[in-house]
């Protein structure tokens, strides 16, 4: 099965000069827990989750108001194509301990893949590719 087969094919994005409020907004509308940045040509550059907006903006007193998302947006993301087999997306989200991934094509964002899509999709391992993505590294261990 390829990515293009489960993945969401509507997905919002913002610029990096974007408001934090106004990405926040963004997910809530959408009921979504990310949103990837894009440049001009809709080229990933960077991804926000709402963990990143109370973590590295709220948490820090950065004005959500004024602040743009490049701000806390993680610039090393990892992406698939809508080609990519599901198992080699899973081993991707899994090894990286991520639970979403833009799917690109021709550098441009034309999805996204998450973990709520393979948990509806039979062929996959997503229980095993949760397991990984929620454990702690043994240096974290108390």
């Amino acid at each position: 099965m390829k990515v293009k087969d489960c993945m969401c094919n509507e997905v919002s994005w913002v610029k990096p000069n974007c408001t934090i409020k106004d990405c926040a907004k963004i997910m809530m509308e959408n009921h979504i827990g990310c949103v990837p940045v894009c440049d001009d040509s809709k080229k990933v550059v960077g991804l926000v989750t709402d963990r990143d907006i109370i973590l590295r903006s709220v948490a820090c007193d950065k004005d959500i108001k004024t602040s743009p998302v490049s701000d806390i947006m993680t610039c090393n993301v990892y992406c698939c194509t809508p080609d990519t087999d599901v198992s080699d997306a899973e081993h991707l989200m899994s090894q990286n301990q991520v639970r979403r991934i833009p799917v690109i094509d021709n550098n441009k964002i034309v999805g996204i893949l998450t973990l709520g899509d393979l948990a509806t999709t039979r062929d996959t391992d997503v229980d095993k590719t949760l397991e990984n993505i929620c454990k702690c590294d043994d240096k974290n261990a108390e």
